[in-house]
């Protein structure tokens, strides 16, 4: 999401840079999302390794096609080899992008085994040679620099996320909501995510028990790190719903013309995450007039205005039960008081409007761009 409206603010701007996007997943066609963008698949050979080993491949065909660029611009461990491997090969500047990082998401070593000390090793490599880190907030930068001491902290500035808020306004279309399976006139909270432990989503599960009767619960939940995971969220889901109605699971990402009117109809947007950078989900929620009940980590209190745009919930990893039950709190709040609901998504729309539009993010980050290529002489 971050990369598509960066890149189409950054074609958007008056003597932009020329801009080329090569991209994980197969190769593009037109009307594809991230189209235009080149695409590539796992390199024959590789379809049974590591996944972490696939990711170098692609990488290797990626900086392969970088030639004659002047600059690199990576999002993510999965990409930035290949954009270090540009600036060894072909002598581009690199710039990095930092959304996450590995060591914040020990986790990760279930489901990767050894690539996660492979995706580990190449995040480290490549930050510390960028010419320049872009960090999404300002808890972003403070992590890049706990987590790589090592790196210039001159080199690591900060560019926010940003949403597009016209894809992402309020649509009332109750019939939209209805065909997904959710009453749009029961009062219901939101969650939009992946299933993940960086998601909180276990959280808050254990938080909707302690919800009012007549609140329900919407989880917009797909794409499982690992069965596992899948496994737990659906058996939690199953267990629940023999206890209340109103809860409702969309396994899937839905387009936009559905996600849109169901965040609209919602009374809350839940973001129970344990780690989040910025999380652009509360941006999107945010833009369409919805208020948001999220947790207090990383740079999600840049995002949320506690008591103006949302509340905040302060998340303890050693004390799960404080957090689920803070969660429910702060949740209840806002279902029973629509009207404060209301007026604190009102207000997110206006600060979205205000603060984080994406030709600004773009113009900042060409004046990176200008930065790291000046310095480079």
């Amino acid at each position: 999401m971050h990369v598509e409206h960066l890149v189409a603010a950054l074609r958007g701007l008056d003597a932009g840079p020329d801009i080329d996007v090569h991209a994980f997943g197969g190769p593009r066609v037109p009307g594809q999302a991230g189209y235009p963008a080149t695409g590539y698949g796992v390199p024959a050979g590789l379809e049974a390794a590591n996944g972490a080993l696939q990711a170098v491949g692609v990488d290797v065909e990626i900086a392969a096609a970088l030639g004659g660029v002047d600059l690199a611009h990576s999002h993510t461990w999965y990409a930035n080899h290949a954009g270090q491997l540009a600036k060894l090969v072909h002598g581009a500047a690199h710039v990095v992008t930092a959304h996450s990082l590995e060591p914040r998401r020990p986790w990760k070593a279930d489901q990767l085994g050894g690539g996660y000390r492979l995706s580990s090793w190449i995040e480290r490599t490549a930050y510390l040679h960028a010419d320049a880190v872009i960090a999404v907030s300002r808890g972003m930068r403070a992590d890049v620099l706990e987590v790589y001491p090592d790196l210039d902290p001159d080199k690591v500035v900060v560019v926010g996320n940003g949403v597009d808020a016209e894809a992402y306004r309020p649509v009332e279309a109750p019939d939209v909501v209805r065909s997904l399976g959710v009453d749009p006139d029961r009062p219901y909270a939101l969650f939009v995510g992946r299933i993940t432990r960086q998601k909180g989503l276990v959280h808050l599960l254990a938080a909707a028990e302690q919800l009012p009767a007549e609140a329900g619960l919407v989880l917009c939940a797909g794409a499982a790190d690992t069965p596992a995971e899948r496994a737990q969220v659906a058996d939690a889901v199953a267990e629940l719903q023999t206890r209340r109605s109103g809860v409702v699971w969309i396994e899937q990402m839905l387009p936009r013309e559905q996600l849109v009117p169901l965040i609209t109809g919602a009374t809350v947007f839940v973001v129970p995450s344990v780690y989040e950078p910025l999380g652009i989900v509360n941006l999107e929620a945010a833009a369409c007039g919805t208020a948001v009940v999220a947790s207090d980590v990383g740079g999600i209190p840049e995002v949320v205005d506690d008591g103006r745009t949302g509340l905040l919930v302060h998340y303890d990893a050693d004390r799960p039960a404080d957090f689920a039950a803070g969660l429910a709190a702060r949740m209840a709040e806002l279902l029973a008081d629509p009207t404060r609901a209301t007026a604190m998504g009102a207000a997110g729309r206006e600060r979205v409007l205000a603060e984080f539009g994406w030709p600004a993010i773009a113009q900042a980050t060409v004046g990176v761009y200008e930065q790291v290529l000046a310095a480079r002489g």
